[in-house]
């Protein structure tokens, strides 16, 4: 370290992810101390060793060691010289703690508290670029924080703000012109109708909302924003995107009355709902991806029209405890989307579409000369009907060259092993992959392209 440059040591040590590694760096040697407060960028994180020691101060033989969470952090703030990124939140087995376990008077890891999110963004905040802050839910959720009016007030130069696990007023909010992203991550906010989002943020280019309660008929209408991820627990009476420059958007909804989209520069597009009684878009010139996941994919999908812009599509059809009738068929797949190369297929659209298959089989179309590859999440009931539908798929496919296929973990090992050798020996022009597939779990591949 003593023969680094001081700009390399400086990188090196704004990018540790604990500021306790930064204070042990101090004692390790002189050229490292001086360096500790050029850094620029501080994370500084609650463990669950810090916090039960915290709470053992008058037993602790070593205060210093147990110096309280927020104490710490505003002696590091006002040390350093070149902050321009700051990151302060609890670890997430702090949030399993109840109730019961936590004073309610308690607020010494309330880190959305106005008067200490005052006390160090008056030393730092025109400097700062970034701001993280994830609350302690136990101490923030039953209180409301001004931050938003402050971090406004007193961070001007503000890129990039994430604020998390905590309860939000939108009083005193200020414009942030210069903010790109935002996001906003299982929180309360008091903007039922984000408006203020809209107001304050012109410019914003990402944006994540992350469960966030307190909407009733939400809409976001930003002309610069370019990627969201939207996420909603609750049923909104109303949601609605207007964004002309959107290129990536994931929307998670539940059955909200009404859902508008109009975002006509978009390309990627991942849609999880279970249903919207009014679906209004308008054409997505530009799609080239999408996902869909839906309890009626065949409905949903009529949105759509026949899209001939997407290349690249993925679908699924969520476990239900409704006994809900299958309507999802390969047909319906290739009359909305024909110029597919890429199709994946999640466990419940390949059932669906595989008991439909043993019921009616597959009915006249015109094949998919463009697919390319399918990837498949199969429970294989009979071996001989899987293989049956698979070959019905592949004379449907003539240009198809590439498969993957990922078996459910509780299949047999022998019906597994019997099912991949009948596939690669009835159909030796097309490229296999291997793996198996679990609720719950990654997907875990065994084998490579062959």
């Amino acid at each position: 370290m003593e023969h680094l440059p001081p700009s390399l040591v400086i990188e090196i040590l704004s990018r540790l992810t604990d500021s306790a590694d930064l204070i042990r760096c101090r004692v390790v040697s002189k050229t490292l101390n001086a360096m500790s407060y050029e850094v620029r960028s501080l994370n500084h994180l609650c463990t669950l060793s810090s916090y039960i020691k915290s709470r053992t101060r008058g037993a602790n033989p070593h205060p210093q060691a147990a110096m309280p969470f927020k104490t710490v952090f505003k002696d590091l703030v006002r040390s350093s010289r070149s902050l321009e990124s700051v990151s302060i939140s609890v670890e997430k087995s702090l949030g399993t703690k109840s109730y019961d376990e936590v004073e309610d008077d308690d607020d010494d890891l309330y880190l959305t508290e106005p008067g200490f999110l005052r006390e160090w963004l008056l030393a730092i905040g025109g400097g700062l670029r970034s701001i993280s802050i994830s609350d302690f839910w136990s101490q923030s959720s039953w209180r409301r924080s001004d931050a938003l009016a402050l971090i406004s007030s007193l961070c001007n130069n503000l890129l990039e703000l994430e604020l998390k696990n905590t309860w939000l007023s939108v009083d005193g909010l200020n414009p942030m012109p210069k903010l790109t992203n935002l996001t906003l991550e299982f929180l309360r906010l008091d903007d039922e109708d984000l408006n203020k989002v809209n107001e304050c943020f012109p410019g914003l280019q990402v944006l994540n909302l992350i469960g966030v309660g307190g909407l009733k008929e939400p809409k976001i209408d930003l002309k610069h924003l370019k990627i969201c991820h939207w996420t909603i627990s609750n049923a909104p009476l109303s949601l609605t995107i207007l964004a002309p420059s959107l290129v990536e958007l994931k929307l998670e909804c539940v059955k909200p009355r009404s859902l508008v989209v109009e975002t006509p520069s978009l390309s990627n597009l991942h849609l999880i709902i279970e249903k919207a009684e009014e679906f209004k878009m308008k054409d997505f010139l530009c799609l080239k991806s999408l996902q869909l996941e839906s309890w009626n994919l065949f409905s949903l999908m009529g949105k759509f029209g026949s899209s001939r812009t997407i290349k690249m599509l993925a679908v699924n059809v969520p476990k239900h405890t409704e006994s809900i009738a299958p309507t999802l068929t390969f047909e319906r797949v290739f009359d909305s989307f024909p110029n597919l190369s890429s199709l994946k297929l999640g466990p419940g659209a390949w059932s669906e579409m595989e008991a439909l298959f043993c019921s009616k089989g597959l009915e006249d179309m015109v094949g998919m000369n463009g697919l390319k590859e399918i990837t498949a999440h199969v429970l294989i009931d009979e071996v001989d009907t899987s293989l049956l539908f698979i070959s019905s798929i592949l004379k449907r496919c003539s240009n198809l060259s590439n498969m993957a296929v990922l078996v459910h973990g509780e299949v047999g090992p022998r019906i597994a092993s019997k099912f991949v050798s009948k596939c690669r020996a009835d159909w030796p022009r097309i490229r296999w992959r291997w793996g198996f597939w679990k609720e719950g779990t990654e997907d875990s591949w065994v084998s490579d392209w062959t």
